[in-house]
């Protein structure tokens, strides 16, 4: 909130100063907007982080999409507002904005111009054990505030045992339909459906998505194709201090016992099914674009190899998940 009234308060004077704004035209360069619809306890704090570090010295804006009660899905009249807002704020370009909502497409409101989509997932076990722990002990990024389970003294091994809800397998169902978006049967749990159109965003509509454990050589690889916005990205995720700080705190790894429960169901079956297309586009996309220096990934790419690169990955996932709809 801090952060928003302060863009606002600099907005304001800009326009007491200058007048104001309305038919100013960008530059190309400016004219961008970068859109990170997070998924929870993917590392999205360490990487937005850098982004709030690195805006300043790069010269653009970030901003937080924060919705009622953190619900990835918005109304219609919400989703009217927001792609208006976000492709008519000249001030706030250019921009990259962060929340926790599910992939919205722009082109079904008229715009012409669509964001640039990117985004990080984690293994889908990984990712519910952390978040089932931050539910319950927080994290050391703002260690006083009570969390919502905070009291529940219980094990991840001990809520699979029993049963429990919080840790059951339809909570595995969340990354896939981030990537599916705002139709009813993406937040059906198990649905094909959502998961080949998941695939199909992540291909088609998202510009780069990271993993989690890789998180270095996907800020390497957006700093190299994007330097507008992450030049420095690389050395400062090495080198800062407050970029990756963030870590749950009183986790326990689950058993292999525990893991096994878990990967008998056909939600984790999915999950799983998408987390390795995410993976396997990713280190495709990254073998493309780094060589190998005494030891250390150095990026080689420049703007125009990666658009070359997307576009021939692009055509080549869209022909293998053509040629899977085909067979089945």
């Amino acid at each position: 909130r801090a952060i928003a009234r302060h863009e606002v308060r600099e907005i304001e004077q800009r326009h007491t100063v200058d007048g104001p704004r309305q038919d100013v035209t960008l530059d190309e360069e400016d004219d961008v907007v970068i859109i990170y619809n997070r998924v929870p306890k993917t590392a999205s704090t360490s990487f937005t982080n850098i982004a709030y570090d690195l805006c300043a010295k790069n010269k653009y804006h970030v901003l937080h999409i924060n919705t009622t009660k953190n619900n990835p899905v918005m109304s219609l009249q919400d989703q009217v507002r927001f792609v208006k807002n976000v492709t008519s704020w000249k001030e706030m370009k250019p921009g990259f904005y962060h929340g926790h909502i599910s992939y919205l497409d722009f082109a079904k409101f008229g715009v012409k111009k669509k964001p640039i989509y990117i985004n990080v997932i984690r293994d889908p076990i990984e990712r519910l054990v952390s978040y089932y722990y931050f539910l319950r002990f927080g994290d050391d990024y703002r260690p006083g505030l009570r969390r919502r389970k905070q009291g529940d003294k219980k094990t991840f091994d001990e809520c699979v045992a029993a049963g429990g809800s919080d840790c059951a397998p339809e909570k595995l169902w969340l990354q896939i339909p981030f990537f599916c978006g705002h139709s009813s049967e993406c937040w059906n749990v198990g649905s094909r459906w959502a998961l080949e159109q998941a695939k199909y965003n992540l291909i088609n509509e998202y510009f780069l998505v990271g993993v989690t454990e890789e998180l270095e050589d996907f800020i390497m690889l957006l700093e190299a194709a994007l330097p507008r916005f992450f030049r420095g990205a690389t050395e400062l995720y090495r080198t800062g201090k407050k970029s990756h700080l963030r870590k749950t705190t009183e986790k326990k790894l689950p058993t292999k016992e525990t893991i096994a429960k878990l990967q008998q169901s056909e939600i984790w079956k999915m999950e799983n099914e998408f987390y390795e297309f995410a993976l396997e586009q990713f280190q495709f996309v990254r073998a493309h674009a780094v060589r190998e220096k005494d030891g250390e990934l150095m990026s080689s790419l420049t703007q125009a190899d990666f658009n070359e690169t997307s576009v021939n990955t692009k055509g080549y996932f869209r022909e293998m998940v053509e040629q899977g709809e085909n067979e089945a």
